[in-house]
């Protein structure tokens, strides 16, 4: 599971379709996760270009961490428009 979205690099480059993945998920407590998304070129890229971090709210009760990090960041507005790859 990954998002797409072309975004422009902190050095002003447009990363076209750029593929931003999920990593480090840990539980911080019963109700909070934190992880963070780090982005690449493509699919197929070793190295990311940029990583940041995030905490969300974290429903025992509904889908994985994993998923719901990614709900998480898909109502960001710098992750407005990425679609699922």
């Amino acid at each position: 599971m990954a998002l797409q979205l072309t975004v422009e690099t902190q050095h002003g480059f447009n990363a076209t379709d750029a593929y931003h993945r999920v990593e480090n998920v840990a539980l911080k407590s019963k109700s909070v996760i934190e992880f963070d998304v780090l982005s690449y070129k493509d699919s197929g890229s070793s190295a990311a270009f940029d990583a940041k971090s995030f905490l969300c709210d974290y429903n025992l009760s509904g889908s994985n961490p994993i998923a719901q990090a990614y709900e998480h960041i898909k109502t960001l507005p710098e992750f407005a428009g990425a679609t699922d790859v």
